[in-house]
């Protein structure tokens, strides 16, 4: 293969070191220097294909210094692969800046794709793949945000959190299954796919290991009659705005927060 000179964004395996393509060994042989999350990480992937080279660390705590070197590098006609930890690069890792500097300074670059945390968590949890949002590793903080979303919804998650993480989330996103995916590709891969409670009760029993995906379902269509809306409008607008009543009503039935609103004007005007 020959290969040259830009950037070469290549995917590595999730778990497996057997799900590399062989494109993405074929560049890792023949460029000039490897762009690494982690290099104890990195080696032990490359070694397991007998490839040394040159390796340049790149996380978030030097990026900033970094990128001005690898750009230098480019430009003096570099062959160099970009790979992080695990998965495709660029998915929560701070590869986009390296992509940006790139374009702006018209470096060839091109991407190797490959492994995916986050496609093959969809996959294994049987919910709906043709409308997705992935929204990074799971904050408490930013749960409202993404509460609304009327798709499947993809986080990162560790170990340790997870239950807490489900309690938090079982609270704010209602009408939802979950499924939880953990140590894909690996020899102890599992998915466990229920309500809130039910995987709570499952990972408090059995505590979890390994890296993991939280797949949410899009929220589930409830038929709530004019009376049971109006009832929970009426409860809500004695202590809350119109707007905030209407969003939390539109939120616990599972509707339209333009249609709850709506009803919610005609009601405090009443």
């Amino acid at each position: 293969m020959i290969l040259k000179s830009g950037l070469y964004l290549v995917a590595t395996p999730i778990g497996n070191l057997e799900d590399i393509t062989l494109r993405a060994l074929d560049v890792l042989k023949e460029c000039d220097t490897i762009i690494c999350e982690d290099s104890r990480v990195s080696r032990k992937l490359l070694s397991a294909y007998n490839i040394e080279k040159p390796l340049m660390v790149y996380h978030d705590h030097n990026a900033e210094l970094m990128r001005p070197k690898v750009l230098e590098k480019l430009q003096a006609g570099e062959k160099m692969a970009f790979i992080t930890d695990a998965g495709m690069p660029l998915i929560s890792d701070p590869g986009y800046k390296l992509v940006k500097m790139c374009r702006e300074n018209e470096v060839y670059m091109t991407v190797i794709p490959g492994a995916s945390s986050v496609l093959a968590g969809i996959v294994l949890s049987g919910m709906p793949s043709d409308k997705f949002t992935f929204c990074g590793f799971a904050e408490p903080g930013k749960f409202e945000e993404f509460a609304s979303y009327h798709s499947t919804l993809v986080f990162f998650e560790s170990a340790p959190r997870l239950v807490k993480t489900l309690e938090k989330m079982g609270s704010i996103f209602l009408n939802r299954n979950v499924a939880v995916v953990r140590e894909i590709t690996k020899m102890f891969e599992e998915t466990q796919t229920g309500s809130f409670l039910e995987m709570i009760d499952h990972f408090t029993k059995h505590p979890a290991r390994g890296e993991i995906v939280l797949c949410l379902s899009p929220p589930a269509s409830t038929e709530a009659s004019e009376d049971k809306i109006d009832d929970l409008l009426k409860k809500a607008l004695s202590e809350m705005s119109v707007k905030d009543a209407s969003e939390m009503v539109a939120k616990i039935l599972g509707l339209p927060k333009k249609k709850v609103y709506q009803r919610a004007l005609e009601l405090k005007s009443l």
